[in-house]
């Protein structure tokens, strides 16, 4: 229990920065999670959009600190390696 005025301010801070930062790494999850289903499936080109969200969405966090920025950078290194060593996308007619 917090003893002083500004200590319960930082309690409600903490708190709603704790929300913020939990759905901003959900999302992150969840890019990531997409991005390999379609790497999985094999579908490069749509792979690519995905990586190309999932980048930015992790410099934004990065930027904001909800992670730090070398996480992100070795995020997108791995992300890009997945995505250089899958094989192309076949069109079956």
């Amino acid at each position: 229990m917090p003893n002083t005025k500004s200590a319960e301010q930082r309690t409600r801070n903490s708190a709603r920065k704790a929300l913020q930062n939990r759905t901003v790494k959900s999302r992150l999850h969840n890019l990531e999670k997409k991005y390999a289903e379609l790497l999985g499936a094999g579908k490069k080109e749509d792979a690519t959009a995905a990586y190309r969200l999932l980048s930015s969405a992790l410099d934004k966090a990065a930027k904001t600190g909800v992670i730090h920025h070398a996480r992100a950078n070795r995020s997108k290194s791995r992300l890009s390696v997945r995505l250089h060593a899958a094989p192309k996308q076949v069109h079956s007619q």
